[in-house]
């Protein structure tokens, strides 16, 4: 199976086509405005690749929570993919996409994300065992103790390291990972052998802040 993975719901938009067992992965960090060039990365993916949209047998996706702007190109660019070329797409949260890529490369079950979503919160997820729970969007400090040895990853641990430390009773972080679309291959990949579908409904975004999300839906009223 031919997979498309796109991913620019936090500060890295990132692409991967995966044909044949092999991957072909662009990664954009740090850069003003990155989603909006994720056009340019998935033409490049496919141009490596030397296969066209026509080939993909279904499209991987991050649905958030993350920066607004973020979701939402991923969403409106999954949407468009799926629509023209009738492509089944399969969405996952970005919390499960960091937590599955930092379980895999730090060999640990029990991982807190946390990704920081301004205003003095974060988004927080635990993902123990490959299954992710208490997705939420809170202040650092009401993230909740954990039992049990965990480590710490994403933007929310350098933002708010002492508070979220206290809060949840974590000591061992990693603030070096990030999502990406590679790990997002993986991740859909068990996802459908273990009996997850595709499908060919319109992608839908997570909002965890639900006051920005009312306020888009009553604008484009």
């Amino acid at each position: 199976m031919n997979i498309l993975a796109i991913d620019t719901c936090t500060e890295t938009a990132s692409a991967t086509l995966c044909v044949g067992g092999d991957k072909f992965t662009r990664v954009l960090r740090d850069v003003a405005k990155s989603s909006g060039q994720i056009l340019k990365l998935c033409d490049e993916v496919f141009s490596e690749a030397g296969v066209k949209l026509d080939d993909v047998d279904a499209i991987a996706f991050t649905k958030g929570p993350g920066a607004f702007t973020g979701v939402r190109m991923c969403i409106g660019v999954v949407q468009g993919l799926s629509l023209s070329a009738n492509i089944p797409s399969i969405g996952f949260s970005t919390l499960e996409l960091l937590g599955y890529r930092a379980a895999k490369h730090l060999n640990c079950q029990a991982i807190a994300v946390a990704f920081d979503a301004r205003m003095g919160e974060v988004y927080w997820g635990v993902y123990l065992d490959g299954i992710l729970s208490d997705e939420k969007i809170c202040e650092p400090t009401a993230v909740g103790k954990l039992k049990g040895e965990f480590v710490g990853v994403g933007s929310g641990w350098s933002a708010y390291a002492d508070e979220l430390r206290v809060a949840s009773g974590v000591e061992h972080i990693d603030t070096d990972l990030f999502p990406k679309s590679s790990s997002l291959i993986d991740l859909a990949y068990e996802a459908l052998k273990n009996g997850s579908k595709a499908s060919l409904e319109f992608a839908q975004p997570t909002y965890l802040r639900n006051n920005v999300a009312q306020k888009s839906q009553k604008v484009s009223l």
